[in-house]
C-alpha cells in the first residue's frame, strides 16, 4: 500500500447483530492502514459512531424514510447522502450488506474498486466490479470469519479478532448506576433479553420462565428489551425483578451488558453486543438460524449456544415456520434443565 492512506468504504446498512459481525473487520482494514468510513442505518448507527474501528460513519436514515413513504424530500436527503460519498473520492468500497438496499449506494458511490461477493442477492452484485467467491464458504463458518475474508482479498489476515465499542459518556454511565441502584452487589447479575425480531426465534416463554425460577433465589436477574416486549417479560418474570424494557437506548444497553456477569438472549442483536462488550459470558438460544455461523465467536468456556439441533428441519434460517405439523417445534429446544446446568458452570 502507498505511504498515502487509501480510503475505503464499507457498507453494511443494518441489522444491529450483522453491525455487530462486521465490527472486526473494519478494525482488520482500519489497522492495516486503511481510512475507513462507514454507511450504517439507524439500526446501527449506535456502534458505528465513534467506534475506533472507523475514521468516519455516515448515517442513512433508512427507517425514517420508509415511515415517510417515497417523497421528494427523502430522495433529496438521499441525494445530499450520496454527494457526501461521492466527495470523499473512496478509492474502495465493500458491500457487506450485498441486498438491494445496499445496490445504489454501492453503484454510484464513485469508489475506482467495488468489492462484493458472488453470494449477493437482490441484483446487489451488478454494483460491484471486483467480485469474491461467496464468503460464506460452509455451513459451520463463523460469520465473523465470513466477512472477514472481504479484508483477506486486500491481502489483511489479522492476527486475531478484534472487537471494539464506543466509549460511554459520564452521563450513560451515571443513567446506568441509577438504573441499577438496589440491586445486591453481592449476587450474580443476570441480564435476560428474552426478545427478538423474528417470532420463531423466540424461546418458548415457559423455557424461559422455568429458568428464571430455577436461578431467582441465587442471582439479581435484569430484564431488557423494547417497549414492546414488556408483556413477555411481565410473563416470564412475573412483575418480579427489575425491568428495563424500553429504558435504555443501545449506548446505555452496553452499559448494562457490560456490568454483567451473565447475559441470556435468542440470536439477536442483544446477545451479539453483550458479547461486543466483551464482559458477561453469553448464553445465545438458537431455534431456526444456524448456531455455528451465528453464535458468539470466541471462547467456548464462556459463549455457549445452545438448541438449533434435534429436528431434521433446523435450521431452516426461515422467519416463518414451514411445518404443516408441530409448527415452531424448535422453539421449545433446548430443556431449561440444560440451560441451568449450563448456567450454573458458567457463575455458580
Amino acid at each position: 500500500m502507498d505511504n498515502k492512506k487509501q480510503k475505503l468504504l464499507l457498507i453494511k446498512l443494518s441489522s444491529l447483530g450483522d453491525v455487530i459481525f462486521n465490527v472486526p473487520l473494519a478494525n482488520a482494514l482500519k489497522d492495516a492502514g486503511y481510512e475507513v468510513t462507514w454507511l450504517v442505518s439507524e439500526k446501527g448507527i449506535q456502534v458505528v459512531e465513534n467506534n475506533p474501528c472507523v475514521d468516519k460513519a455516515i448515517l442513512v436514515p433508512i427507517q425514517k424514510w420508509k415511515k415517510r413513504g417515497f417523497s421528494i424530500e427523502s430522495f433529496k436527503e438521499y441525494l445530499a447522502i450520496l454527494k457526501q460519498i461521492r466527495a470523499e473520492k473512496f478509492d474502495i468500497a465493500i458491500d457487506s450488506q450485498m441486498m438491494l438496499k445496499s445496490l445504489y449506494w454501492m453503484l454510484f458511490c464513485g469508489a475506482k474498486r467495488r468489492i462484493i461477493s458472488k453470494e449477493a442477492r437482490e441484483m446487489a452484485i451488478l454494483g460491484g466490479n471486483e467480485w469474491i467467491d461467496d464468503i460464506s464458504y460452509a455451513p459451520d463458518s463463523p460469520i465473523v470469519l465470513n466477512y472477514l475474508r472481504y479484508a483477506n482479498y486486500l491481502g489483511v489476515k489479522p492476527e486475531k479478532i478484534k472487537v471494539s465499542l464506543p466509549p460511554r459518556t459520564e452521563e450513560q454511565i451515571k443513567k446506568v448506576d441509577e438504573l441499577l441502584m438496589g440491586l445486591d452487589m453481592d449476587k450474580p447479575l443476570v441480564v435476560i433479553a428474552p426478545a427478538t425480531t423474528w417470532k420463531n426465534k423466540h424461546w418458548n416463554k415457559d423455557n424461559w420462565k422455568a429458568v428464571v425460577d430455577g436461578i431467582a433465589d441465587k442471582c439479581n436477574i435484569v430484564f431488557t428489551g423494547g417497549p414492546n416486549d414488556n408483556e413477555l417479560i411481565e410473563y416470564i418474570g412475573g412483575g418480579k425483578f427489575l425491568n428495563l424494557a424500553g429504558k435504555t437506548d443501545i449506548m446505555e444497553l452496553m452499559e448494562v451488558f457490560s456490568r454483567a456477569n451473565l447475559v441470556m438472549a435468542p440470536d439477536s442483536g442483544s446477545a451479539h453486543l453483550a458479547w461486543a462488550t466483551g464482559k458477561p459470558a453469553v448464553i445465545t438460544i438458537f431455534t431456526c438460524t444456524p448456531k455455528d455461523v451465528l453464535a458468539p465467536y470466541g471462547d467456548a468456556s464462556k459463549y455457549v449456544a445452545l438448541g438449533g439441533e434435534g429436528l431434521p428441519c433446523q435450521p431452516c434460517f426461515k422467519r416463518k415456520c414451514h411445518l404443516k405439523k408441530n409448527i415452531d417445534a424448535c422453539t421449545n429446544f433446548p430443556n431449561p434443565r440444560e440451560v441451568l446446568k449450563v448456567i450454573d458452570s458458567l457463575i455458580f
